[in-house]
């Protein structure tokens, strides 16, 4: 769960907390999965498998929708289809096809215990437009995460905001104080282990008692099991919902 150690998402949360947005309106999030594409290869090959626990619901968007409730709050009730639309792949190297079970797609709509209406949708594999975007809307303005990866929790995302009278968005550089002393780190926050460095850094500073009073450290376990509760409910409600097509509606 290194998003939320990450100092952009740490800043993200203290803008929505001042009230940058004001009253948080809805969130929506669009993702690429990296894995559950139309091809894999040797080393992943048990990402195929839906009973692996590496799956798209399991790591691309339990990452996100930690970051989201990290910075948002829980989700107070959910909708949600999860679909495998790519039940054959293709190996890489060899050619040869292999059946998939685990799902290529996660649409999940839901309202946050704060009121506020969230929609997350994150497909399988790469797309050649978005590779991941995040907004934030509220009464007082809007505020966007954007990143060049599909692994977006892995670092280099860039946070923009508006609000007012203003007309376009501009970049919000993290400030220095969201940097926890790993000189090393600085200017490298676009590289993969830099929010796992950060995470590392919070858990120093909460053996050794470090922390600020209103901080929060590292996730724990009881932390972990609200989480998979949380993609459990989105399984059963995936399992629980009926579609009602436009002829059923009369339409």
């Amino acid at each position: 769960m290194q998003a939320r150690s990450a100092p952009p998402l740490r800043y993200l949360r203290d803008l929505v907390a001042e009230g940058y947005v004001g009253r948080v309106l809805s969130t929506s999030m669009l993702g690429s999965g990296w894995i559950g594409g139309a091809t894999y290869d040797d080393n992943y090959a048990y990402v195929l498998d839906a009973t692996s626990g590496a799956t798209l619901l399991s790591i691309p968007f339990g990452h996100s929708v930690d970051a989201l409730t990290m910075v948002l709050g829980e989700f107070r009730e959910v909708s949600a289809l999860v679909e495998n639309l790519r039940p054959e792949v293709t190996n890489l190297t060899s050619g040869a096809v292999a059946a998939k079970s685990a799902e290529d797609q996660i649409a999940v709509t839901g309202v946050l215990e704060s009121g506020a209406v969230a929609a997350m949708h994150f497909r399988g594999g790469t797309s050649r437009a978005t590779a991941s975007h995040w907004e934030i809307n509220g009464t007082e303005g809007d505020l966007v995460v954007k990143a060049d990866r599909a692994q977006w929790w892995y670092g280099g995302t860039q946070l923009y905001g508006a609000r007012g009278e203003e007309g376009a968005l501009t970049e919000l550089p993290v400030p220095a104080r969201y940097q926890r002393s790993l000189t090393q780190w600085t200017g490298r926050s676009a590289e993969p282990a830099c929010g796992v460095a950060h995470e590392y850094a919070l858990l120093r500073d909460q053996i050794i008692g470090s922390l600020a009073p209103d901080e929060d450290g590292v996730p724990d376990f009881r932390h972990a099991v609200r989480r998979h509760a949380m993609l459990e409910r989105v399984r059963k409600a995936a399992r629980a919902g009926r579609k009602v097509t436009l002829a059923e509606q009369g339409a």
